[in-house]
């Protein structure tokens, strides 16, 4: 008999229905007529899933008796002997009662395997073994039931039941998961949306790794010895143009379908001059990438291609992206283009995608180009054609039998001097001239192989020859001259029409700003030098690049803006023609770093408006909330002073009683205000200590009435690192403001537990709530919400308190209750080395 085939329902949390869809698989299965059993499914009172145990066949469960309760577990020797062909089993992780058969449900499953009977399980991403650590750093919940990894990971099929963290948490405050007693303890500790969603990312994670074993074992299987890359990391290679957007949202659709997949956008700028590309197009793309998921490099190289292949295997890539060249035909006399040398020398190891766009074919017209500045390979081909191209034609001409004549062969060497002249300008033309006249004059003109001519024609010949080709070449030289100084023109209107722009909007990012002029003019770094006068040292004001210098003096370039303030740059020494644009840099520079230290003067200034504000607040406060107290008391001293009344002793004690009532207000609020002076001034200095939280939190609650507070603080709660007078302050503040809204129905919640490294305090009422607008409003100063009666304070309760919780430390939030209400939770810092809460999920928690 064969082993049988486990089946594993992987969940992220409970209550995402594992053991609903295990038993929809058994009613699947039923229909289509297998032999299908109950051994064990725990429907923990949910009724949905207690319906779906209905049509199918439970087996009879084993009874255990230990410390004195009975208990039921999964009768193992029953289902061996029904012997059914799948047998549904629930909780895989369960740890079986003391004088069960085996420790662990696994175990009692292996046994069923073994016995070649088919099994459907589930279990929760926490309840695996090497994951206890995470799950409790995450949860600050200690998994005792688990599961070895190696056992799930052995099963023949395992299924992910997946539900959002919203969806989820709905379940459960429907009811839908466990008992309405135990719901706000759940939502508030365990099923908070950042536990479950990072608890939802290890399941994903943990069943994608699967996967990659089953390719793995399928792989093997099948002796498939070819690279399948599951995981890529895409480069993707841009000029600046406009056609890089759309590159770099071809990569990401790429990476999207491979898991773990990554993309690095390169510019690749050249070590001379201006850059060919759009400072404002690199930073859209820049952003683009980076929203992306990607990040994005800046490298300088004057081979383009060889730059690109070397960062590419520097960085471990599997795929480069590129796109068609924007090259018009004639243009690829210059050269094969930067798309086509990358993909003949990526060889094996590296994919080249080359992606076609818009601009395909529509020219080069770069929006910064160099123009027509000529680099070091066109000089050297334009000496080539210059000088040895003559010397060739003179080779090949003399070889034929049929010479086609002096005039021609003027003419065949004068297109060596106008080809000379298109690829290296006037130099290598004016040396082609003068070496094909030469050559004219010794191998096609009589008498040959001397320099003498003899037929003055043809000495006319040779000399307009050598006149047209000097002609020729210098009108090609002009032209590239001028063709590059209009596009030197065109690159610096457009970053002067791009710095003025963004004078006009407002970009006040001075590193965005220097990382714009080292990308421009393709520098290593580049820092904004200031000093308060001549004799003082130099400060930097902001700096991008590694190794930014410290003074003017030691940069390679440097461009002075007024007397004490200077851009220096790093990497090379930029042409005069630069310096003009630089200049404009600079200069920007000073007014976004102006415009910087204006910002925060003004926010300086709105504070000091603020305090203004909050002292007219106060004054307004003084006119009534202070005054009422005192009204109350002079008006009960009076009475007492008087001689035309004979009081007796009850009255006496009331008016007594109403004159502490007011002292003990006036001293409430004032001590509320002076509390908000000391934040506003900052010269609170809280003395932190290790405190347990019941040494504080029952005191603090003094001034309630008697039952008005549910107080609900574990003994095995951690120590906090806080100052007890700030901390029963913000807990006096936080109860009586939740007392005081509270309906009255049920007492207000105090509950406290431990989430990892932290200790949390949770104060719960059932009032009217706050809504989401209005839950970070109410921790302002001399805020009251709602219809909050005069003479209830001056709205200064909420604030000290969130104040005092951020001097110790801590945080201070408000959250929606489930059902109604407002809850205060109060984070505190875990005492080092305190002992650590055994917090444990609610009974039955697994579903």
């Amino acid at each position: 008999m064969g082993r049988g085939i486990l089946r594993i329902y992987l969940g992220a949390a409970p209550g995402v229905g594992k053991t609903y869809a295990m038993l929809s698989e058994a009613h699947r299965r039923v229909e289509r007529g297998t032999d299908c059993v109950v051994a064990f499914v725990e429907h923990h009172d949910r009724p949905r899933t207690e319906v779906m145990l209905h049509g199918l066949e439970l087996l009879p469960r084993r009874e255990l008796e230990y410390r004195g309760t009975v208990f039921t577990e999964m009768d193992v020797d029953a289902v061996l002997e029904r012997a059914p062909a799948v047998a549904l089993v629930d909780e895989l992780a369960h740890t079986n009662v003391p004088g069960s058969r085996n420790a662990k449900r696994w175990q009692d499953v292996e046994e069923l395997l073994r016995a070649g009977i088919d099994v459907i399980s589930t279990v929760n991403i926490q309840h695996l073994e090497s994951l206890g650590d995470v799950v409790e750093s995450i949860t600050g919940v200690r998994q005792r039931e688990t599961v070895p990894d190696e056992v799930v990971r052995r099963a023949d099929q395992i299924e992910l039941v997946d539900m959002s963290p919203q969806a989820l948490r709905r379940r459960m405050a429907h009811g839908n998961i466990y008992r309405p007693d135990k719901m706000d303890a759940a939502l508030s500790n365990y099923f908070r949306p950042g536990n479950l969603t990072a608890l939802r990312e290890l399941a994903l994670l943990w069943v994608a790794d699967r996967v990659d074993e089953y390719l793995q074992q399928y792989r093997g299987e099948h002796n498939i010895r070819t690279t399948w890359q599951a995981r890529e990391r895409i480069v993707v290679g841009l000029t600046g143009g406009p056609e890089g957007r759309t590159l770099i949202r071809r990569a990401s659709r790429m990476a999207a379908k491979g898991s773990g997949s990554e993309i690095l956008a390169v510019y690749i700028a050249r070590s001379d001059g201006l850059t060919s590309a759009s400072p404002k197009e690199l930073a859209v793309q820049r952003t683009l990438v980076e929203d992306l998921g990607g990040t994005f490099h800046h490298v300088i190289g004057d081979d383009i291609p060889a730059a690109l292949l070397e960062f590419a295997r520097g960085v471990n890539a599997t795929q480069i992206v590129l796109g068609s060249s924007r090259r018009k035909t004639w243009q690829y006399i210059y050269g094969p283009g930067v798309g086509a040398t990358v993909a003949r020398e990526s060889g094996p190891d590296l994919d080249v995608h080359i992606v076609t766009h818009e601009e395909v074919a529509k020219g080069r017209g770069l929006p910064m180009a160099r123009g027509a500045r000529l680099g070091r390979a066109r000089i050297i081909w334009g000496w080539i054609v210059g000088v040895v191209g003559p010397v060739l034609l003179a080779v090949v001409l003399r070889s034929m039998e049929d010479a086609p004549g002096l005039a021609n062969d003027v003419l065949l060497f004068l297109f060596l001097t106008v080809a000379a002249a298109l690829l290296g300008g006037l130099r290598p033309a004016l040396a082609s001239a003068a070496v094909g006249s030469m050559l004219l004059n010794y191998w096609f003109t009589p008498p040959t192989h001397t320099l003498t001519v003899q037929d003055p024609e043809n000495l006319v010949a040779i000399v307009i020859f050598f006149a047209v080709a000097v002609a020729v070449s210098s009108v090609v030289d002009l032209a590239a001259r001028r063709t590059h100084q209009a596009a030197r023109l065109r690159a610096e209107s457009e970053i002067l029409s791009f710095l003025a722009g963004s004078v006009l909007r407002g970009e006040t990012a001075l590193d965005a700003l220097l990382d714009r002029v080292r990308e421009t003019f393709a520098m290593e770094s580049v820092a904004l030098l200031e000093r308060s006068s001549d004799v003082e040292p130099w400060t930097c004001a902001g700096s991008v690049g590694p190794a930014p210098v410290t003074r003017p003096d030691d940069a390679d370039v440097d461009m002075p803006v007024g007397d004490n303030m200077a851009l220096a740059l790093s990497g090379r020494v930029l042409p005069a023609e630069d310096r003009r644009v630089l200049g404009a840099f600079a200069a920007q520079a000073a007014v976004v770093l102006d415009r910087q230290r204006l910002v925060g003067e003004a926010e300086q200034a709105r504070r000091l408006a603020e305090g203004n504000r909050i002292r007219t607040a106060l004054l307004a406060a003084v006119s009534h909330d202070l005054r009422t107290p005192l009204a109350a008391i002079k008006a009960a001293v009076s009475s007492l002073r008087s001689d035309d009344v004979a009081w007796s002793d009850e009255d006496e004690a009331e008016l007594l009683e109403g004159i502490e009532d007011g002292a003990d207000r006036l001293d409430h609020l004032v001590g509320n205000l002076l509390d908000m002076s000391r934040l506003q001034t900052g010269t609170v200095t809280p003395l932190i200590r290790e405190i347990d939280l019941d040494e504080v939190v029952p005191v603090a609650l003094g001034g309630v009435p008697e039952g008005s507070v549910d107080l609900d603080i574990p003994e095995t709660l951690p120590m906090v690192a806080v100052d007890p007078g700030l901390l029963e302050r913000v807990v006096a503040n936080i109860v009586e403001n939740a007392v005081k809204y509270n309906p009255g129905q049920e007492p207000v919640a105090v509950a406290a537990s431990a989430l990892g490294d932290r200790v949390e305090l949770r104060v719960v009422d059932r009032g009217r709530g706050v809504p989401d607008e209005a839950k970070e409003r109410i921790f302002e100063p001399f805020q009251r919400y709602g219809d909050a009666p005069r003479g209830a304070g001056v709205g200064l309760g909420l604030a000290v308190s969130r104040g005092f919780a951020e001097a110790m430390g801590g945080t201070l939030d408000a959250e929606d209750t489930p059902g109604g209400g407002l809850t205060m939770v109060l984070t505190l810092t875990a005492a080092p080395g305190g002992i650590r809460a055994e917090a444990e999920l609610p009974a039955r928690a697994t579903s």
